[in-house]
């Protein structure tokens, strides 16, 4: 298989565009009464608004706001932008899974996938599942590349996420989301979407 993904010019601009979908799949102002997180804008709960600073109404919490809160809280703070720049997908499956299911749930799923691929700490050491992507962690994932190949690595880690949201999910039991979350935050990012990669900086 050829790696002829898209390679974007920087791990920023792969992460406005990751954030650009999940803004278009959360939508706007949502208040459902079986949603514990309450009333949601741009998938921005109002706790995690009020966190924040903003005091506003729910319904007119501005796009901006939320992708500053993205960024800050759903990138940069779990070390997803440094999975983004070794593999966008993984990158953008961890956002999104973040955004929805929490980031230090989504870094745990990306931990214990890691485990598992290591076959028991026979291909690589093992690395803590606390929900911290670092040094350790990145090692391990970049370890996965050596042994199975950039793009393998990549599918393997992508579909053992999608099954731990799955069964994440499916473990609420919460029927009324159950549709939604199956038909947009399961297997939401392409296997093919494997190749794509960021450019390095020349050193």
């Amino acid at each position: 298989m050829a790696n002829n993904g898209k390679v974007w010019a920087s791990v920023g601009a792969a992460a406005v565009a990751i954030l650009a979908g999940v803004l278009t799949i959360e939508g706007g102002f949502v208040d459902h009464p079986d949603d514990p997180g309450g009333a949601t804008n741009h998938g921005i709960t109002e706790q995690v608004a009020r966190d924040n600073g903003y005091q506003g109404d729910m319904r007119e919490l501005p796009k901006e706001f939320a992708e500053q809160v993205y960024v800050g809280q759903y990138v940069a703070a779990p070390g997803f932008d440094k999975v983004i720049a070794m593999s966008p997908a993984v990158g953008e499956k961890l956002v999104d899974a973040g955004i929805n299911a929490g980031p230090g749930r989504a870094a745990r799923w990306f931990q214990q996938a890691l485990n598992q691929l290591s076959r028991g700490g026979a291909d690589y050491p093992l690395v803590g599942t606390d929900g911290q992507i670092g040094p350790k962690t990145l090692a391990a994932y970049q370890a996965l590349e050596r042994k199975r190949g950039r793009l393998k690595a990549c599918e393997l880690v992508l579909k053992l996420v999608d099954a731990q949201q799955g069964a994440h999910y499916m473990s609420l039991n919460k029927p009324a989301f159950i549709v939604g979350w199956a038909d947009h935050r399961l297997g939401n990012v392409p296997l093919s979407r494997c190749a794509d990669s960021v450019k390095k900086d020349p050193p």
